[in-house]
């Protein structure tokens, strides 16, 4: 598991540049519950102090408070034997706020381009 991670501030900058990786999964986890939202992360916008996620419908939505983004952890662990990566958003008491999942084809493997692209900014951060 990697312990890499980006500084918070960052995070608009690459929830902006996800919203052209195609489709992904974004996980939150609340209260003992898991929501899954597979599809392309949507685009936003600031306003009134959140990052107002505004993609198509039906698709994710919602209004995200960047001020709480302490870090943004390169998570790549195996997933039920398989390999996985994800963006951990976290706050400043290092709990997970959401994170986003590159995506699989119909085969179950991950998308190349997707790999390609997280591992090369991981390495940046290293």
């Amino acid at each position: 598991m990697s312990d890499v991670s980006m500084p918070g501030e960052q995070a608009q900058e690459l929830l902006e540049t996800l919203s052209d990786w195609g489709t992904m999964v974004t996980i939150i986890i609340h209260a003992g519950s898991v929501f899954e939202f597979k599809g392309p992360f949507p685009k936003g916008k600031v306003a009134e102090g959140f990052y107002n996620l505004s993609g198509p419908v039906p698709g994710l939505h919602g209004h995200l408070n960047l001020k709480q983004v302490k870090q943004i952890r390169f998570q790549d662990k195996p997933h039920r034997g398989r390999e996985s990566y994800a963006f951990v958003f976290e706050n400043a008491d290092d709990e997970v706020i959401f994170k986003v999942f590159l995506g699989r084809d119909e085969k179950g493997e991950l998308l190349a381009e997707q790999k390609q692209r997280f591992l090369a900014m991981q390495q940046h951060y290293q």
